[in-house]
């Protein structure tokens, strides 16, 4: 006779894991795919965690969800080892994981076991890469690397703000007009334009209400101006309320979070979620199109479809990130499962790189990263000119991408499927390929072999 399945009452555990990765209920419960009271009833232990939201939570939270004390299920355990690693080939279904760990539970808790040392292998070799490339042996992260990883906890998405602003835009419009508009007739704001020889881009007196721009600045960029100033006196206690609760440890950090949010604020007003993500699904994606409908730049349309993760409404995953001349990455975020490098650059073998060179040139790209993942990719070259010839113009390449799986909605896919893959790596010292031409240095952990009678285009092998 078959025993009962023990019902497992988890709520206090699941409210930790909640707030460990910074999500609202709403968040969390699309994640899962169950709805707000559903969750909520788990969390105050009114229904138990159900075989298929174990599942769920152990594909959406590896690393957090396994090891949370007092959870021994089978099935969760090996669902994170067979499921929930994109370095597995093929995924095992759930009916296929539920006989396996009902009838070998000792295997099944062997192979979670050795995967479970086998990421903390891997998260050593990130530590390590990372601490090199920052130069230092401390891993404490500065005030601007926080403030990077906590809007990437954050699924680059701030719901509150992102709803406030879209309900302004709906009220007030999201032209150039309309927002100068707004700041004069509610704020008594006084708008002027100066020549600063790109010095400064936005001054704001609070005192006296005067906004300064630099007149040299681009249509665009004047609007988002605009809306920065607008958003920052109209949603201060959202902003407030956002950095109060988001657990940063410098003051330094704390000011950095609060630009950032009326930043993002700012896309949101100047593009309003529900309206750009019908257009961007309706134009599949094309960045030209898109900037040129809702009056933005390429950079600050790319940035803000990596911002679509609203629940119950979200954009396909995509990955976004800013490379400068030198290679370094100046801004990053994935909601895929593609993840870059903290300090330093990118795979040199990765298109954004060649773009940087070639500007005002969308490149594509199909690349494969060493545990399979296919992903498709733009890159593209931008100049932002400066306002004086004393000061040279910013050059720098945006990349925007997504999963293979997700291509169809992405129109720089199109002609890419008989294209062979780009083999890409995260970093040359966690990258495994041995027959890489572009290689900079070995991968860490390994034994370097030399053969004085052979030179082949990389002075060394590895094992």
């Amino acid at each position: 006779m078959v025993a009962p399945r023990r019902r497992l009452f988890a709520g206090p555990e699941v409210r930790a894991l909640r707030t460990k990765v910074g999500a609202s209920q709403v968040q969390l419960a699309a994640t899962l795919g169950i709805s707000v009271p559903y969750l909520s009833q788990i969390e105050s232990n009114d229904r138990p965690l159900t075989p298929a939201v174990l599942l769920a939570l152990a594909r959406a939270y590896p690393d957090d969800w396994g090891g949370i004390t007092g959870v021994d299920e089978p099935l969760l355990v090996a669902a994170a080892t067979a499921g929930g690693d994109p370095s597995i080939a093929a995924p095992v279904s759930e009916d296929v994981l539920r006989r396996a760990v009902e009838q070998q539970p000792q295997v099944a808790r062997r192979l979670v076991a050795v995967h479970d040392a086998y990421r903390r292998s891997q998260e050593q070799l990130r530590l390590l890469d990372d601490t090199v490339e920052a130069g230092s042996g401390d891993t404490s992260r500065l005030p601007w690397e926080e403030v990077r990883d906590w809007f990437h906890a954050a699924g680059n998405y701030i719901d509150p703000l992102d709803r406030a602003a879209e309900s302004l835009a709906a009220e007030i419009g999201t032209g150039t007009a309309a927002l100068a508009e707004r700041l004069r007739a509610r704020h008594r704001v006084t708008i002027d334009t100066v020549d600063t020889g790109g010095r400064q881009l936005r001054a704001y007196d609070a005192d006296t209400r005067r906004l300064a721009l630099d007149g040299a600045l681009p249509p665009e960029s004047l609007a988002f101006l605009l809306a920065h100033t607008l958003v920052r006196l109209e949603m201060a206690e959202a902003i407030d309320a956002t950095i109060a609760g988001a657990g940063l440890r410098y003051e330094a950090s704390r000011g950095l979070l609060a630009v950032g949010l009326a930043n993002y604020a700012s896309g949101a007003l100047t593009m309003p979620y529900a309206q750009f993500r019908g257009a961007a699904v309706g134009l599949r994606h094309d960045i030209d199109r898109l900037r040129r409908r809702f009056g933005v730049s390429f950079e600050q349309a790319c940035h803000r479809l990596s911002t679509l993760q609203r629940p119950g409404a979200a954009g396909i995953p995509l990955f976004f990130l800013r490379v400068d001349m030198a290679g370094n990455i100046t801004k990053r975020h994935s909601a895929t499962r593609l993840q870059f490098a903290r300090f330093g650059g990118a795979c040199p073998l990765w298109v954004v790189h060649e773009a940087v060179a070639i500007p005002d040139r969308i490149l594509v790209q199909r690349a494969e990263m060493p545990d399979g993942t296919r992903y498709v990719s733009m890159a593209k070259g931008l100049v932002k000119p400066s306002a004086s010839y004393a000061r040279p113009p910013r050059r720098y390449a945006v990349a925007l991408g997504c999963e293979e799986a997700d291509a169809a909605d992405f129109i720089y896919a199109d002609g890419l499927a008989a294209q062979a893959p780009t083999p890409i790596g995260m970093s040359c010292r966690i990258c495994p390929r041995p027959d890489c031409d572009q290689r900079a240095f070995p991968p860490a952990g390994t034994t370097l072999s030399i053969d004085p009678d052979v030179r082949p285009v990389v002075p060394y092998g590895f094992g």
